[in-house]
């Protein structure tokens, strides 16, 4: 199976029920398929299992008070829901259903659970009778009806002796699951070209002229529009992030060097992101030995780099075009006049600097295109890269040809 849980954000919630011995194996297989786990556990699933064995398989400190104040300094519970790619509840008891049901936010999972805005599963575990009470079945068809996914139960054996619904379902299967929430299908089939990284324009042998472009943001989307069913290919600037797993990947170095391999791939291509940071001048002469520290000052000579965007852009039979506006000031205005005078469908602006945008494992962005604009609150680039791929799937789906 593949799994696009590589990378995401995955809070374990774990309720008191005899079914948490099963609880450390789907931690454990959770994060060889890739994903990073918080685990969360109710005071009552403490007496079934210890944190201490929880914080080993996952590698992290077991969340287990609402009013912690050490927990806060670190990652308080807003910030846990906002973390969040996805909430999986395993086991999900009785109580905790009826208490979510309800909208209770009396501990740190419920809390947790009604501050995300991320997808929240429950994988309920309980007696074969309570499960079938009708009481039990408002709750689990009150929470159906708010969205919440609902893995299981199984039937079988349970450890009271009795046999019928209500096992929590496998580590295994519940993995399955969870992998299908991220792979959206939203541009199956669809080509996505993108550019990521900085470039390197070179001075002489050693020396060169670069910025401070970590390639994440480009790499991230990457993985987004593999997930949401795209073929991609990846053309990067130096970076030293792994290559992503299903994408075709072209390393390259200079602006030139990236213009070339854009064009060689573009006429296949259905909708190009141009995240690169393609600095914007190289010299006129590089030299070709190593310059002698000599003069007390030195002038060099640059020339502007293609603007490859821009040429993109005004190509007939173009793909649905995106860039980035990276800036520091001004950054809406700025942006915007990028999207007009390059003629591009969609523009994301972002400032950079203040551990925002290069070289930072979280962004906050506005998306502008037509008369009409977005703006994505400071997350997780990873988590960003999903919410722009599910925009561009629908602002383009108008314009892309099949």
């Amino acid at each position: 199976m593949i799994s696009f849980l590589k990378n995401k954000h995955i809070i374990l919630g774990v309720t008191g029920g005899i079914a948490a011995y099963k609880s450390p194996d789907l931690t454990r297989r959770l994060i060889e398929a890739g994903a990073i786990v918080r685990v969360v556990m109710t005071q009552h699933a403490k007496e079934f299992i210890t944190p201490l064995t929880m914080q080993a398989v996952s590698g992290h400190p077991v969340h287990d008070e609402l009013f912690d104040l050490q927990a806060e300094a670190a990652m308080g519970h807003i910030e846990l829901a906002r973390w969040a790619d996805a909430i999986i509840v395993a086991p999900a008891t009785a109580d905790f259903m009826a208490r979510l049901a309800r909208g209770e936010a009396n501990d740190l999972l419920t809390t947790l659970c009604l501050a995300t805005c991320a997808p929240i599963a429950i994988a309920p575990a309980m007696n074969q009778a309570m499960w079938k009470n009708t009481l039990t079945q408002s709750n689990l068809e009150a929470l159906l009806a708010k969205k919440f996914l609902i893995y299981g139960p199984a039937s079988g054996l349970q450890a009271c002796g009795d046999v019928g619904p209500g096992r929590m379902m496998e580590p295994a299967d519940i993995i399955e699951q969870l992998n299908a929430i991220f792979n959206t299908g939203l541009l199956a089939g669809k080509n996505i070209l993108i550019t990521a990284g900085p470039t390197r324009e070179a001075i002489d042998p050693v020396r060169y002229i670069t910025n401070a472009s970590s390639g994440k943001m480009g790499y991230a989307l990457a993985d987004a529009a593999i997930e949401a069913g795209a073929h991609v290919t990846l053309i990067s600037g130096p970076v030293n992030i792994a290559k992503p797993l299903r994408a075709t990947c072209i390393d390259v170095v200079s602006a030139e060097e990236m213009l070339a391999a854009v064009l060689e791939k573009i006429t296949h291509c259905d909708i190009f992101f141009s995240v690169a940071a393609v600095a914007d001048y190289r010299l006129k002469h590089i030299f070709s030995e190593k310059m002698a520290k000599k003069a007390e000052e030195i002038t060099l000579e640059l020339v502007r780099n293609p603007d490859i965007v821009a040429t993109v852009a005004n190509l007939p039979n173009r793909p649905w075009t995106v860039g980035f506006a990276a800036e520091t000031d001004n950054v809406l205005q700025k942006a915007k006049n990028k999207l007009i005078n390059k003629k591009l469908d969609m523009i994301i602006a972002n400032q950079v600097g203040n551990n925002l945008g290069f070289d930072s494992d979280m962004n906050t962005v506005t998306v502008l295109w037509e008369d009409q604009q977005k703006s994505f609150p400071l997350m997780p680039k990873q988590k960003l890269a999903r919410e722009l791929i599910q925009l561009t799937s629908r602002l383009s789906e108008r314009k892309i040809v099949c």
